[in-house]
């Protein structure tokens, strides 16, 4: 057998290469996976090119290098460091280096991380310390061309090329012959510029060094990216947990500016990533008070130059708040700070709160336009290095104040996302103000309101002489001060002034209140709460009820009808329908002193216009309650009568007591709204039809008493009935009563025409007030009918009500007929005096010829 030589090996395994890889699998493969873990990096020798390396070395590398970049804990400037320095060696370049990409104050630029990256630097060398940075925006170099264009470039000779700068060779006098450069992306974001310079033993880098280039490029990418990704979930992260907190915070502190800024800025602190942060609040006055004037323009006091606000304000910090995150926690609050301030001495937050621009400052000591600090604040040795400073807006645009940020915790510059954050948390910031002006307007439109009040009830409240005009203890009792008297003796003498309830008629339901003046009235509704026999259970003290009375009667206004007359009149007979009408049954005395009481004051302040009126003028009420307008106000001005406890009938029930009287007063007196009768009457029959069939009156009365919601829907047409009750008076009354009604609709309807500029209804339209007794016929059968009919059958005791009403109706409607046959005579003679002219016409130009203008246009001649 010859000798077996290299060809002949070779061609045998070419020829079998199933055998070649089953000798390989198993011999050869255990060992060279092995390897791979064993190949050291330095073994790579100098000069060797990447054709001559082995698949296995390349593969060791890149494996080395994904491990790196599954470790957390080895950072990103490490990892690339190694990678550039196998690529400087791959490439035979002089250095390599890496521009990390990114904007500040809106402007994109490169910046130095890894520079002069060579085979034998060390990574603490060639990092660059963020105070020690070189940066310059994307027009300047080629690098910051590389990164505008995201191209790749091989340049042969810099000087040849028109985008070269030398700036960086000035600051580190190197010479720059020709480079390979080229941007890192992700999607369409730039993440950094790589850069290899200078080429040895070569006038240039070839093709083969671009293709070497490009895959470490590839494989560089992979950290920068994963780094880029995490540095955004982190910001989002935090944007989130800040958004949330400060949320929260804002809108559980609404007393003031100062306190809600400073619980949503404390409880975000270890969002921030910053040292030490503060917050500057101005001053929001816009004009001075005129005697701050008078110096000034007496010449007296030079006139202010300082620097203004966009708006127009004097750049005034009231309060500064000052958190220290390094070291111990502290906060600081400095209130009228001086101008020599450490937060203001630099002129920066004066700066943005003049011109409300971002400021984004890196090695801020070393600038010359703004006068930062440069040695330590304190024994801590803490230093000014990077601000991020931006202005607090409110939703109207105006600055409320300047928040300024020191000093990344990482050390690095604040970037563009450190920008978006504090962007967006003093715009949530600016516009929570929004929260604090609301709340600031609502107290003081609560203290307005209360002033007003009080106001109102120095007005209304019945004076000291008013009440003892009724309640005469000086006369009777012989005592300077009623606070001296005995109860039981003042019950005594205020009985003793009250009219008898049989001389004038309370009892009944033909009650008039023509012969008693307004003064009486008074004294005959504080009667009817005796008669009730609630004074003395409820323990009400005389002095208040008699004052009561009396402000209820002062505030009722001296309109046409809906006045105090009117408003007693609703009591009373509220008063007869429980007595006489033997309703009182149904109801506890609790109950029927609240339904007395709440019909006295049914229609208290009625302005004498209805509640289709107040829309239609868009009047505050109006605007304050969006149905039963009116209604809804004598139920406010009720309860705010009895918030006043020198007024308070009801002062001495318990808590649960209270609650059902102030229940029941909302129900009376908004069931005076006649949109809501139709809406109720129903409920109303279905009970009295229920009541009919009813043989025992202790059914009935368990019937009603036993469910609350019956005995309010009794107690809502009893209101209705009260509030309708003049319909129901002997004919003398009632026809004096309507045109007393009649008038006040004849008002509203001039003011319609007057102001609103609209027609009245024909209810409304004094021009049309012979119709009154058409339309008070109407009034009573589609009204009042169903009301007084219902409540016959409910009891017979209330049937005088229903007579007076036909009797009445009788009246209206003998008028309404003769009001007719009058108009129709009227009709009629018009008729004939239109049909006698058109006779004389058809006489006087018979036959169409003969009339001189036969023929002829009355409108038009034709010359």
């Amino acid at each position: 057998m010859g000798e077996i030589n290299k060809n002949d090996v070779e061609k045998y395994l070419e020829n079998n290469p199933q055998f070649a890889k089953e000798y390989f699998d198993r011999k050869l493969r255990a060992e060279a996976l092995g390897n791979i873990f064993k190949v050291n990096p330095g073994d790579v020798k100098d000069g060797i090119s990447f054709k001559e390396m082995t698949k296995l070395e390349e593969s060791h590398l890149l494996f080395e290098l994904l491990m790196e970049i599954q470790d957390e804990t080895v950072s990103l400037e490490r990892t690339v460091h190694k990678v550039l320095k196998r690529l400087a060696q791959l490439l035979e370049a002089d250095r390599c280096s890496l521009f990390i990409y990114r904007s500040r104050n809106g402007s994109p630029e490169v910046a130095t991380r890894l520079l002069n990256v060579t085979p034998t630097s060390t990574y603490e060398s060639c990092l660059i310390p963020p105070e020690r940075e070189i940066f310059f925006p994307l027009d300047m170099g080629i690098v910051g061309w590389a990164a505008h264009t995201k191209k790749f470039y091989n340049i042969p000779n810099v000087k040849k090329n028109d985008h070269f700068c030398d700036f960086v060779d000035q600051q580190t006098g190197y010479t720059t012959v020709n480079m390979l450069a080229t941007a890192v992306t992700q999607g369409k974001e730039v993440l950094a510029v790589i850069m290899a310079v200078n080429k040895k033993n070569a006038p240039e880098f070839s093709k083969a060094d671009e293709e070497v280039f490009k895959k470490y490029i590839n494989f560089i990418s992979i950290p920068l990216k994963q780094y880029h990704t995490t540095y955004l979930y982190n910001i989002e992260s935090r944007k989130s947990q800040m958004l949330l907190w400060s949320a929260n915070k804002v809108f559980e502190e609404l007393t003031d500016i100062e306190r809600q800024f400073h619980k949503a800025l404390y409880t975000i602190r270890m969002y921030l990533n910053c040292e030490r942060y503060s917050v500057g609040l101005l001053d929001m006055t816009k004009e001075k008070e005129f005697y701050d004037e008078w110096p000034i323009k007496l010449g007296e006091v030079e006139p202010y130059k300082g620097p203004k606000t966009p708006d127009g304000r004097e750049v005034n910090f009231y309060k500064i708040i000052d958190y220290i995150l390094h070291g111990k926690e502290e906060i600081k609050v400095i209130p009228s700070p001086p101008a020599d301030h450490w937060c203001l001495v630099s002129g920066l937050p004066t700066y943005v709160a003049e011109n409300g621009f971002i400021c984004n400052m890196m090695n801020a000591p070393a600038d010359e336009y703004f006068n930062f600090q440069k040695e330590a604040f304190d024994e801590t040795g803490w230093l000014i290095k990077n601000v991020l400073s931006l202005p607090i807006v409110n939703k109207k645009e105006e600055i409320v104040g300047v928040a300024t940020f020191y000093n990344r915790k990482d050390g690095k510059p604040f970037d563009e996302y450190d920008e978006q954050i504090t962007e967006m948390l003093t715009q949530f910031l600016g516009w929570s103000v929004l929260n604090t002006d609301t709340y600031d307007k609502m107290n003081k439109l609560e203290n307005r309101k209360e002033i007003a009040q009080e106001m109102l009830m120095y007005q209304t409240k019945a004076t000291p002489d008013e009440v003892e005009s009724i309640l005469q203890y000086r006369d009777k009792l012989e005592q300077e001060c009623i606070e001296d008297c005995e109860e039981r003796d003042l019950i005594k003498i205020l009985k003793e002034e009250l009219p008898d309830p049989k001389e004038v008629d309370l009892y009944e339901f033909r009650f008039s209140d023509f012969p008693v003046d307004e003064y009486d009235l008074i004294k005959c509704g504080i009667r009817l709460f005796f008669e009730l026999n609630v004074v003395e259970k409820f323990k009400v003290p005389a002095e208040v009820l008699t004052r009561w009375m009396y402000t209820v009667r002062k505030g009722y206004r001296d309109i046409t009808y809906h006045n105090w007359r009117h408003g007693f009149n609703v009591g009373q007979t509220m008063f007869t329908l429980l007595m006489t009408g033997k309703i009182k049954k149904y109801y506890s005395d609790l109950e029927a002193f609240a339904m007395v009481a709440a019909a006295f004051c049914h229609d208290i302040d009625h302005r004498g216009t209805n509640n289709l009126y107040q829309m239609k003028s868009s009047s505050p009420l109006a605007k304050l309650h969006g149905s039963s307008i009116l209604e809804r106000h004598h139920l406010e001005y009720s309860k705010t009568l009895l918030q006043d406890e020198t007024l308070n009938i009801f002062q001495n029930l318990n808590k649960r007591q209270h609650e059902v009287v102030l229940h029941l007063f909302e129900v009376a007196i908004i069931a005076t709204d006649l949109a809501l009768y139709f809406k109720k009457r129903t409920m109303f029959q279905k009970i009295v039809d229920a009541i009919e069939k009813m043989e025992k009156e202790e059914d009935a009365i368990r019937y009603i008493t036993m469910d609350p919601i019956k005995k309010e829907v009794i107690m809502a047409m009893m209101m209705t009935g009260c509030d309708l009750s003049a319909i129901t008076k002997p004919w003398e009354v009632q026809s004096e009563v309507a045109i007393m009604v009649a008038n006040e609709f004849w008002e509203q309807g001039d003011l319609e025409r007057t102001v609103l500029q609209q027609q009245p209804i024909p209810m409304m339209d004094r021009n049309k007030a012979d119709e009154l007794p058409k339309l008070q016929v109407g009034f009573i059968d589609f009204v009042c009918t169903f009301v007084y009919k219902e409540f016959s059958r409910f009891h017979k005791e209330i049937t005088p009500m229903l007579s007076g009403l036909l009797n009445n109706r009788v009246q209206w409607k003998a008028r309404a007929e003769v009001y007719e046959q009058k108009l129709k005579a009227l009709e009629e003679e018009k008729k004939k005096k239109e049909e006698a002219a058109a006779a004389k016409r058809g006489g006087g130009g018979g036959g169409g010829g003969g009339g001189e203008d036969d023929g002829k246009s009355k409108t038009c001649t034709i010359l």
